[in-house]
């Protein structure tokens, strides 16, 4: 069979397109600190996530994450920001991911146990006796952050009642379906870093529906979910009424967005440049374009994946804020420098970086394209004759 050139940018190891179990690209990471020796087949310490997996389903590996070392922002994704390859690194390697098979819709006791351990808004003490040794292995991915060793799991003990913050535990009780919960877990200002957490755990839904999530599907699901909530009030708001460019750069991953005046559409170009993470194959820069239009999309974001969710999420957080609707064209340009998958906080916190940022204003089309271009490595034209919203005319495009 002819794999197409960009097949491993398309999958970005975790969709095993190339038919094999694990990436082949992944053996040529050498990243991992040396933590063998710190972890035995006893644990005891703070559990501060948990994970679920996702092969083998509907039968997964389900189980408490707890640190090695208690460390400030182990688990705090937002807080990473403006940290290095190795810094990032370090700090995951510090989480020992437990692991026990389990059914999605199981209600055993340990999933229950899991669940509090998720919704605890402070890291719960665990005891764990695992059945071997935990190993370190190189575990990278586009969407999740990088993890330290694992191992089965034999038993695990809660040491310390988990402190469940009474608007999570009030939600959680609820009949609401998983979606509706997700979203009111966020706008009562729960960070989505949580909510995740708590969604993969298998604790939200009608009582009947709850199952565990893989968590590399519920970081993606629930920046889906979010964004499609708030894109029902932004089709309703006025439209941005001058061209907008943000920008923002953060491990050779650079964003340059344009927002235009119209109603809501978004488009979101990944170019990767040759030797980045997935593009050791390629002779030049690949780019990859998924648009959606006013009324969303109905397909899932194939060529991109994670990235776009993650990306989009963080364009429809502004609009909200903003009560303004727009035309909105994201390029987001992968340099060499990018050379370990940290998991798609990077879109996500990249992204929101710059809408944090006083955007440059333009009065014309042509005006903010031409700044795009100055600030982008590969020019506008190439992205044009992949673009949906760029090859539109319009009145006010030439106002």
């Amino acid at each position: 069979m002819v794999r197409p050139i960009n097949l491993c940018i398309i999958c970005k190891g975790g969709r095993n397109l190339c038919g094999n179990r694990v990436c082949p690209l992944m053996p040529r990471i050498r990243a991992a600190p040396d933590i063998q020796k710190r972890v035995g087949q006893d644990f005891f310490g703070p559990s501060y996530n948990v994970f679920i997996g996702r092969m083998g389903y509907p039968r997964v590996n389900v189980g408490p994450m707890a640190a090695i070392e208690e460390k400030p922002n182990l688990d705090s994704p937002r807080e990473w920001l403006g940290m290095d390859y190795q810094k990032i690194v370090e700090l995951r390697s510090l989480l020992i991911r437990s692991k026990q098979r389990e059914g999605i819709f199981s209600r055993s006791r340990f999933v229950g146990e899991v669940q509090e351990l998720a919704m605890a808004s402070k890291p719960t003490d665990v005891e764990m006796r695992f059945k071997k040794r935990p190993v370190y292995r190189v575990s990278f991915s586009d969407v999740v952050q990088p993890m330290g060793p694992s191992a089965p799991l034999e038993k695990l003990t809660i040491t310390e009642n988990p402190r469940i913050p009474r608007r999570v535990d009030s939600i959680v009780s609820d009949e609401l379906k998983a979606a509706e919960a997700c979203y009111e877990l966020y706008r009562k200002g729960t960070d989505v870093y949580k909510i995740t957490t708590i969604f993969s755990s298998g604790a939200l839904g009608l009582e009947q529906n709850k199952k565990l999530v893989p968590t590399r599907w519920s970081i993606t699901g629930l920046d889906d979910i979010i964004a499609k909530e708030l894109m029902k009030g932004i089709r309703g708001f006025p439209s941005v009424n001058e061209y907008l460019v943000f920008e923002s750069r953060y491990l050779d991953n650079h964003f340059v967005i344009l927002l235009m005046p119209g109603s809501w559409e978004f488009e979101n170009f990944e170019a990767w440049a040759p030797g980045s993470t997935w593009s050791f194959n390629l002779k030049k820069t690949e780019i990859l374009e998924e648009y959606e239009p006013f009324r969303g999309r109905t397909k899932y974001a194939d060529k991109e994946g994670g990235g776009y969710y993650a990306s989009r999420i963080a364009c429809t957080e502004k609009l909200h804020q903003m009560r303004r609707q727009a035309r909105v064209v994201v390029f987001r340009e992968v340099y060499e420098g990018y050379v370990i998958p940290l998991g798609v906080f990077v879109v996500r916190e990249t992204a929101r970086k710059a809408y944090l940022k006083k955007p440059r204003k333009f009065a014309t089309r042509e005006e903010a394209l031409k700044y795009c271009n100055s600030m982008l490595r590969v020019p506008v034209e190439e992205y044009m004759k992949q673009s949906v919203i760029l090859k539109q005319k319009r009145l006010e495009d030439f106002a």
